[in-house]
């Protein structure tokens, strides 16, 4: 009998189909228990941030069946939302969001509340892709205990506002958050819509950029609640004292809020942490106020309205798009479209009305 050489390879042994059969379960089992709904419930309300962001992809996939469990998961933390201020915060490109909601943030942190932060970054429309550089920005907030940072692509929603926003308001305040700061990616029509989910609307303006008074548009500037010069220090000092002076002025051009509260101009300089506290104590005098006089539940009220008639429109929306006969139907329109035998006026009518029939 030959010797064998230090190189020979013995053949291999082959796992009985009862061994797979053992794997196969123990993988489906871990899968189970990894999206178990109670287990993620017990966890987020125990203030797991893992457990908070595993519910809140939960709530942003687009797969029906992980809806089903994202539909589950808010169902049990419903009864214990609403406990929270919810601050919208908007500007343009430029303006310091960032910086400021770190800022801010790490302030009403250090203070003992517990903060998330929803930053709703703009998505590539071409390859879908986002941006999601808040987190690297926030380098001292990501780390806080008390703090909780999601930022989530846009898609294609109307003005660059996450659809799946208010389910996450949901979650969050489910965990424990009572501070919500909501930031709009300050383009389009975003801040019309982040203003109707959110009790206090803050808007952050520059000094010297040239839009004191003819930027001044009537729309932004009736939602605001606040306004705050931000980068208010060093040779900026000056421009942006007269820029408040300017837009107070402004403010009482426009209408009294029907909360009875009369929106406020403050200087503030985030990097510098300059100003902040000031902000939150206008914050806190605000919903103090509108406490008061019945204001903050009406306008509660009309957040669950929007969101009863945004969920309405999207459930629309994705039925009609998801129907397979319209799919088809819509590709033969937009080619009759492309070449010129139809107008979009009469493909969307006929679209429709095959839609109503079906």
């Amino acid at each position: 009998m030959k010797n064998k050489s230090a190189l020979h390879e013995s053949e291999g042994t082959h796992p009985s189909s009862e061994v797979n059969a053992v794997m196969a379960k123990k993988i489906r089992d871990s899968r189970r228990k990894e999206t178990s709904i109670d287990e993620i419930f017990t966890r987020l309300r125990a203030g797991d941030k893992s457990a908070l962001s595993q519910g809140i992809t939960l709530v942003e996939t687009n797969q029906p069946k992980q809806q089903e469990k994202a539909a589950q998961l808010i169902e049990k933390c419903l009864p214990y939302a609403n406990n929270s201020i919810r601050i919208g915060i908007t500007g343009v490109p430029g303006v310091g969001k960032s910086t400021f909601i770190e800022a801010f943030g790490v302030h009403m942190a250090d203070a003992g509340k517990k903060v998330a932060v929803l930053a709703v970054d703009p998505s590539s429309s071409i390859s879908g892709g986002s941006i999601l550089g808040d987190k690297t920005r926030m380098e001292t907030l990501v780390n806080h205990e008390n703090a909780f940072i999601r930022p989530s692509p846009s898609g294609d929603s109307l003005g660059g506002v996450a659809k799946k926003t208010r389910e996450t308001i949901i979650l969050c305040e489910a965990a424990g958050f009572d501070t919500l700061l909501i930031e709009t990616v300050g383009v389009g029509q975003s801040e019309t819509t982040v203003h109707s989910m959110t009790d206090f609307f803050l808007l952050l303006k520059l000094a010297g950029a040239g839009d004191e008074l003819q930027g001044i548009k009537r729309g932004i500037m009736e939602m605001a609640d606040a306004i705050v010069i931000n980068k208010a220090d060093g040779e900026n000092r000056k421009p942006a004292e007269r820029a408040r002076a300017e837009f107070r002025r402004a403010l009482h051009l426009y209408p009294a809020k029907e909360t009875g509260w009369q929106p406020k101009v403050l200087l503030c300089s985030a990097y510098y942490k300059e100003g902040i506290s000031e902000v939150w104590e206008l914050i806190s005098d605000y919903e103090q106020k509108l406490k008061e006089n019945g204001n903050f539940s009406k306008k509660r009220h009309e957040q669950n309205k929007f969101w009863l008639l945004q969920t309405i429109n999207e459930h629309l929306k994705s039925r009609f798009y998801n129907e397979p006969e319209i799919k088809i139907l819509l590709k033969q329109q937009l080619e009759a479209l492309e070449n010129n035998e139809t107008t979009p006026f009469e493909a969307a009518a006929f679209l429709l009305q095959r839609y109503r029939e079906l």
